[in-house]
């Protein structure tokens, strides 16, 4: 595995540009999905020089497998505008799967106001879709056995790992 995640954040930030150019998005509100995918949206964050505050969301109450796996101990608020009516929103996260973190994340922020846009960015596209959602900018792509995952280390090195759930 490839991991040189800054050449990776370097060319999703040229594409996430390119994507706002051709579709007239200015002034957008970049929102990082807990945990890690804060930490990207931190370095896109900067790299874009987008003016507003980056906004932090935490989709544990929104995620469909609350049941099974309750909470994780250590919670953090979403850390988000009082709306988002009509804003163009950049959401960020680590891995892409089967796509029930993004319709989490998607059914918190519509809480907040209904974005005139949604734009998914995502470091790694690892397939397995259970639901129809797609990422517009994307680090790279690579399939994983089931029974792994991606990992990110922490905020400041992000360094990637492959990890056994089980």
């Amino acid at each position: 595995m490839n991991n040189n995640i800054p050449e990776y954040l370097s060319q999703m930030a040229q594409q996430l540009r390119e994507h706002m150019t051709e579709n007239k998005i200015e002034k957008p509100l970049m929102v990082g999905i807990h945990s890690a995918g804060v930490w990207l949206a931190n370095v896109l964050h900067e790299k874009l020089a987008i003016e507003d505050p980056l906004a932090e969301l935490n989709i544990s109450f929104y995620r469909d497998d609350f049941n099974k796996i309750g909470l994780h101990g250590q919670i953090k608020p979403s850390k988000m505008p009082v709306s988002i009516e009509n804003q163009h929103i950049i959401l960020v996260d680590d891995v892409l799967y089967t796509g029930r973190t993004i319709r989490a994340a998607m059914n918190e922020l519509f809480d907040y106001g209904r974005p005139a846009s949604i734009t998914l960015v995502v470091l790694i596209d690892r397939g397995g879709r259970e639901l129809p959602i797609f990422a517009q900018v994307i680090g790279f792509k690579q399939q994983l056995d089931a029974d792994s995952d991606f990992k990110l280390s922490d905020s400041e090195s992000l360094k990637l790992s492959i990890v056994k759930k089980y």
